[in-house]
């Protein structure tokens, strides 16, 4: 398995893998479709821009309690708990559609956090099960296909979920996110794999300490962390860049956004050939430099720089992502997946929303092309968390015995 066409085809042939991915598909389309027409639904509904902008932070509102959330995958099965997730969820969704309404404002924004909780949940138990549940040597590529999956739901999604919006209103987009959600249900039922009954007192608590003892995940989940608060700022520049620095309409944001998820989608496709050959700290450094590269990019004039900025941006970002959570499913033990998984999540995108605020902010009184200069010297800077210390690559990774 040395190219990425053979370790695929081999990924795909495995039954529950397929099965996973399937469910991440078809529940990610939705999902994507869901968070974009949230805000714009309550902006329809209330005429209000911060109001709508409150429904899409309800989203992200469970993101801080990830370590107490995803202790629940340590404590249930986990394909039964991402069942009963993804039932959850679509309840939820279909509620939202009968009850919608200007005057029940607070049901709106209380369903889509109650929906936010889901996916927390959701994320923890399916980072658990896919790391007990497939061959370890595939671990890297799975969770480059499973980001490539939702990146490409991120491009297809949104324009369907706005065409049904435009043409049927919000109740239709949130059925058709109920539908996603009722399908990957089906598909996690079908999985085989022995799925044991955890320990009914397991040995270790949400407040214990955040990550095991690995020189390799610590370091992973620093630059991530300090990678996606770069980005909180790299985003909330984005209409800066496409008024003052291009001159074009708003619309522009999204031929910007499409290029940063392709090149998101190839980095998903190529992360466990490359994770392969430059080891799980290589291959995040080198997606930390591609990404300031990229940010150091976008405050050049011209399309040609931003659209290459963008992609590079799109294809740098992933990579350390898709490294930490590599490096969970190999370095924690079985009993500890999800309780350690809802941790990452929470360090790795807790500073993607607060730099989203704070950037909105930074916008308003300093040169777009300043701040992304200095935020693509600082993800330069990222590279080198991880670049330093013993590397780990995959064929010494994957005989790292369970604990």
């Amino acid at each position: 398995m040395t190219t990425t066409p053979r370790t695929t085809r081999h990924l795909l042939r495995d039954r529950e893998a397929s099965l996973i991915l399937g469910a991440v598909l078809v529940s990610g389309f939705g999902s994507s479709a869901t968070a974009l027409v949230a805000g714009v639904w309550v902006k329809e509904l209330t005429a209000s821009d911060s109001l709508a902008a409150l429904a899409t932070a309800a989203l992200w509102a469970a993101v801080p309690a990830g370590p107490w959330l995803g202790a629940l995958a340590d404590r249930f099965r986990r394909r039964p708990l991402l069942v009963a997730t993804d039932l959850a969820a679509a309840a939820l969704l279909l509620l939202l559609a009968a009850t919608a309404a200007p005057g029940r404002l607070w049901l709106i924004l209380t369903v889509l956090a109650l929906y936010g909780v889901c996916g927390t949940v959701h994320d923890a138990a399916g980072t658990a099960l896919a790391a007990t549940t497939l061959d370890r040597r595939l671990l890297g590529t799975f969770n480059g296909l499973r980001l490539t999956a939702s990146e490409g739901m991120k491009l297809l999604a949104p324009l369907t979920g706005a065409a049904l919006f435009t043409w049927y209103g919000g109740p239709a987009v949130a059925l058709l996110d109920a539908l996603t959600f009722l399908c990957a249900a089906a598909l996690y039922t079908l999985l085989r794999t022995p799925d044991p009954l955890p320990d009914p007192r397991p040995r270790h608590r949400p407040r214990g300490p955040l990550l095991p003892p690995s020189p390799t995940l610590r370091a992973l989940v620093t630059a991530g962390s300090c990678t996606m608060l770069l980005a909180g700022v790299n985003g909330a520049s984005v209409y800066a860049v496409v008024d003052a620095g291009l001159g074009r309409a708003p619309s522009w944001a999204g031929v910007l956004y499409a290029v940063q998820g392709a090149g998101s989608v190839a980095t998903g496709l190529a992360a466990g050939t490359l994770m392969r050959r430059l080891g799980e700290r290589g291959f995040a450094a080198g997606g930390c430099a591609l990404f300031g590269l990229g940010v150091a990019a976008r405050a050049l004039p011209g399309d040609a720089p931003v659209l290459a900025g963008s992609l590079l941006t799109g294809a740098g970002l992933p990579c350390v992502l898709i490294a930490a959570l590599t490096a969970v499913q190999r370095e924690t033990p079985a009993d500890r997946l999800g309780v350690t998984a809802g941790r990452v999540h929470t360090l790795l995108y807790a500073p993607n929303a607060v730099a989203l605020v704070a950037g909105a902010g930074l916008v308003a009184v300093t040169d777009h092309r300043v701040l992304l200069a200095l935020t693509g010297a600082a993800a330069l800077g990222c590279a080198a968390v991880p670049a330093r210390g013993r590397d780990v690559r995959s064929g010494e990774a994957e005989e790292v015995p369970r604990r």
